[in-house]
């Protein structure tokens, strides 16, 4: 049988020393060419070095091994398919492009698993710097009680206190979430992609549900960490998020920019006075986060 364009980009994805962005141009260039993936995979090393700048170990490791990362990425999408899991990447047609009008550099491989469908809702996440204190924690739930009850769907991670609050929050109205992973699907929803990621959210739901849900990772399914997967994954949250209010915003961070990119991209920014620095962000066009019952 034909090798698929999916066999293809898992099997480029298990390739040591084949990035995200290395896949998107080879994909792209084939599409550009016509080529197959059968074409591609005729070629040889250096082929790979001067039409797809691939460098020449790595080029030489996939020419020498495409047969085994090939039957690994059939019994790879074996096991993905039966569970539902898709593998986009920035080349597909039905890759989120908000992401790239947000993000200068998005993450061109996306794994995602669950209901797909919220990627066309009204969406929001609520974002606050680390150590947040409880006040800043009450205002992440008052803001996500907020944004709920307007019908928006909550984007947001798994493994800090300030996104488990508004993932909590969202679960106890009953409401759709978009969880973006900081790690591999299978380490943080279990073998059977089940898994309430964390025992908090278990109180309300004990299984992920992925026809209610979606979880997206920039991370092999397979393994448990990236080194730059935190950053990937903010990214992911404020670049899905049509909403973003900033609650406690330290300057120079993470969140900061990730507003200011909001910004920049056109989406509705809200800063709370519970930011220092607040009166920056609406100098560049936030608005204030209303007073929420504090």
């Amino acid at each position: 049988m034909p090798t698929t364009r999916r066999i293809l980009t898992l099997a480029l994805a298990i390739t040591p020393g084949i990035g995200s962005k290395t896949i998107t141009r080879i994909l792209t260039k084939n599409d550009l060419y016509g080529r197959s993936p059968d074409d591609f995979l005729n070629l040889g090393p250096e082929s790979l070095k001067e039409e797809y700048k691939i460098n020449q170990t790595v080029s030489e490791r996939f020419s020498s091994h495409k047969q085994t990362f090939i039957e690994q990425a059939k019994d790879l999408n074996q096991t993905l398919s039966a569970l539902g899991v898709n593998a986009v990447t920035a080349a597909d047609a039905h890759y989120p492009r908000q992401l790239e009008l947000f993000d200068p550099k998005p993450p061109e491989l996306l794994y995602f698993y669950g209901n797909t469908k919220l990627l066309t809702a009204n969406t929001f996440c609520v974002l606050s710097s680390r150590h947040t204190t409880e006040g800043g924690l009450i205002e992440i739930e008052k803001a996500t009680e907020h944004h709920v009850l307007r019908s928006r769907t909550l984007i947001t991670g798994h493994d800090t206190l300030e996104y488990q609050r508004s993932a909590v929050t969202a679960l106890r109205w009953g409401s759709p979430r978009i969880l973006v992973l900081d790690t591999g699907l299978f380490n943080a929803l279990g073998d059977d992609l089940r898994e309430e990621p964390f025992p908090a959210a278990r109180l309300w739901r004990y299984k992920f549900d992925p026809r209610t849900d979606l979880a997206i990772s920039a991370v092999n399914p397979y393994r448990p960490y990236h080194p730059t997967a935190n950053k990937i994954r903010d990214r992911i949250i404020g670049g899905l998020s049509m909403h973003l209010d900033g609650i406690e915003i330290k300057p120079g961070g993470n969140m900061e920019k990730l507003l200011k990119l909001g910004l920049r991209s056109g989406r509705q920014v809200q800063i709370s006075e519970l930011t220092p620095h607040h009166q920056t962000f609406l100098d560049s066009g936030a608005q204030i986060l209303p007073i929420l019952n504090r």
